[in-house]
């Protein structure tokens, strides 16, 4: 009898452990529009270069976790810029709030250990005893979570008054067009044998339209539009995202998006021609995820959030710019 009941303790410490550890992670599913939830793409022979800062994005750059651009040997056509290690150094709530950090971890880890342990969650520490209790404890780590969240999604940026005029301004100058390095960079962020090229204001209109475009096709599901409008390589990550949100069951929805302003950061001619330009866009939108029964995970259907990331886009000569890299910023 003691040994039935001492496997039933166990398996529910097990169930409630593998719990915790599924709302500890909940953040990465929040951010769940089209490029929110981390730095993915390519930027060529820029891929492991923090791209420079400019007036709308005057942070750091994280760093991809998701590419398919192989990391170059050491030594061999390393960026002249700056070390890869800086563009991520401030991308995170936490590597930015370490007292949150260690916070959450010794709670965490407490609970786990007490857990595997057979004490029960935070059993030395609330004395809570019985399944009421582990389920109380569960609760309780869920509204932690649930807060930290909030926070991260209260990192955001305010809006920027001006709308599209005035974007249009900032965006163009009234200068016509700008090389690599023209706003935010000072030259730098070239490697051996990548020239810079100029972008102008059709450029820019594009890049706009293009931010839109892939909202409005994320929202609707719509893969054949953005294998049209990206590279392969992100038309899969958006495919898998998709299907992770799906196998949830949930649905994430952006409309009205907004460009509030943009600046180039960075523009590129590869050896072979390829050309890629970086472009820093703070966006606003109505973003909202539901589940399966219209009920809101995340965001809100009417609010506006707002957000600011680094855009990277390519195209051979001749031909359209498509989305190559999303970056978030720090």
């Amino acid at each position: 009898m003691f040994h039935r009941a001492s496997t039933r303790r166990r398996g529910a410490a097990l169930f409630a452990a593998f719990a915790v550890v599924a709302l500890a992670l909940a953040p990465a599913v929040a951010e769940a529009r089209a490029g929110g939830r981390g730095s993915a793409g390519s930027r060529g022979s820029q891929t492991y270069s923090a791209p420079p800062a400019t007036r709308t994005a005057p942070g750091t750059a994280s760093q991809f976790q998701r590419t398919e651009t192989p990391r170059p040997a050491p030594g061999v056509n390393q960026p002249a810029t700056r070390p890869p290690v800086a563009a991520g150094a401030q991308g995170g709530f936490f590597s930015r709030n370490p007292l949150m950090a260690g916070l959450m971890g010794g709670l965490l880890g407490a609970g786990l250990f007490g857990l595997l342990s057979g004490s029960g969650l935070f059993g030395g520490l609330a004395g809570f005893a019985g399944f009421l209790g582990l389920l109380l404890q569960i609760a309780l780590i869920a509204g932690l979570v649930f807060l930290v969240m909030r926070l991260i999604r209260g990192n955001r940026q305010p809006a920027m008054a001006g709308g599209p005029q005035g974007l249009a301004r900032e965006m163009h100058g009234g200068t016509g067009p700008r090389p690599m390095g023209a706003v935010g960079g000072g030259g730098r962020g070239s490697v051996p044998q990548v020239r810079p090229i100029e972008i102008g204001a059709a450029d820019f209109d594009t890049f706009g339209q293009r931010l839109v475009e892939v909202q409005d096709a994320w929202s609707r599901q719509d893969l054949p539009t953005l294998r049209r409008i990206s590279t392969p390589e992100m038309e899969r990550y958006f495919a898998q995202d998709l299907e992770d949100l799906k196998a949830r069951g949930w649905t994430n929805t952006a409309r009205d998006v907004q460009l509030e302003a943009g600046d180039l950061s960075q523009a590129w001619a590869e050896p072979d021609g390829q050309e890629y330009a970086t472009v820093a866009m703070r966006f606003s939108m109505v973003e909202v995820t539901t589940d399966a029964q219209g009920r809101v995970v995340e965001g809100h259907p009417t609010n506006r959030e707002t957000a600011t990331e680094l855009w990277t886009f390519t195209r051979r000569p001749g031909t359209q710019w498509v989305l190559s890299a999303i970056q978030q910023t720090g």
